[in-house]
């Protein structure tokens, strides 16, 4: 169904330049899909989103007034989500990664062949096979924790830390700290 055929009633869009939320619950209403979807995107899977995306929250409501404009909310929801994927990237693969903004590709001129599948290539073929096993399963064939573990004949607690010490294993690779 093409969005001009859906039959709910369109929300009216209004600038308001000062306006600003009138409690918590509005502030985690009005937020917390856009904010959801951003760390999936980042992260790739929604146990990992919605803890992060609670943690978000968590960390924003303290310091947050309710007396900041709407505009200045979702900038410090960003800000803090931003810091929040830092520290689950740091303690998840041993490095940061805290970029949020997607930049056009328009602003650098005519994109350059990429080079990833052969890095990805040669990154899963300096891990052990059982690590690369389960990236493929996991993020090449897009398959569940639970669907990789049966694939490879072993638990899904077994298969979440293959997964886990293969991402660990391939960020040392990346970075150069091993041969």
């Amino acid at each position: 169904m093409a969005a001009d055929d859906d039959p709910r009633p369109r929300p009216e869009l209004r600038l308001v330049a000062e306006a600003r939320y009138p409690d918590w619950e509005s502030v985690y209403d009005d937020n917390v899909t856009w904010v959801y979807r951003l760390i999936f995107g980042r992260v790739g899977n929604r146990a990992d989103a919605e803890d992060l995306t609670s943690e978000v929250f968590l960390a924003a409501m303290r310091p947050l007034r309710l007396t900041a404009s709407i505009a200045e909310v979702r900038a410090y929801l960003r800000a803090t989500a931003r810091t929040v994927l830092a520290a689950h990237w740091r303690a998840t693969l041993g490095t940061e990664i805290t970029t949020i903004e997607d930049v056009p590709a328009t602003a650098f001129g005519p994109a350059a062949p990429s080079t990833a599948p052969q890095r990805v290539a040669a990154l899963l073929g300096a891990l052990p096979d059982n690590y690369r096993r389960v990236l493929e399963l996991r993020f090449l064939q897009g398959c569940s924790v639970r669907e990789a573990a049966s694939t490879l004949g072993i638990s899904v607690a077994n298969a979440k830390v293959l997964q886990h010490r293969a991402l660990r294993l391939a960020a040392q690779i990346s970075e150069g700290a091993l041969p």
